[in-house]
């Protein structure tokens, strides 16, 4: 079974650390990683790992996700992004999975969360 606990520890550690080492241990050689359903796919590793360093976020961004489903080769994952004092987005991620637990295909969906009235 994918350990999504463990994937997404090294998730956050890649993200707020940028280290392109733990970014690399994230994916598959030719992953494909899309930014939203429709986007062009960002394809292999080497270019996720470049895509992945060249993007500029706003910082300390708070984040909690939790997993919706998880099987041996798949994990959807929900979760919520806060950038203090700007914007909060809520996502959904469908990642598939390799069986050295490397990503193989991460698709993501996201939203604006839109403030109560």
């Amino acid at each position: 079974m994918t350990d999504i606990d463990t994937w997404m520890r090294g998730y956050l550690k890649a993200w707020r650390g940028e280290e392109p080492k733990d970014v690399e241990a994230l994916f598959a050689e030719d992953a494909v990683y899309l930014t939203s359903p429709s986007a062009d796919p960002i394809s292999g590793r080497d270019s996720i790992v470049e895509w992945w360093l060249a993007e500029d976020e706003p910082s300390n961004p708070e984040f909690e996700w939790w997993p919706v489903i998880v099987t041996e080769t798949m994990a959807v994952v929900q979760g919520r992004t806060e950038y203090p004092g700007s914007t909060t987005y809520l996502n959904l991620w469908v990642i598939a999975f390799d069986a050295a637990g490397r990503a193989t295909s991460f698709t993501e969906w996201w939203m604006e969360e839109k403030e109560d009235s």
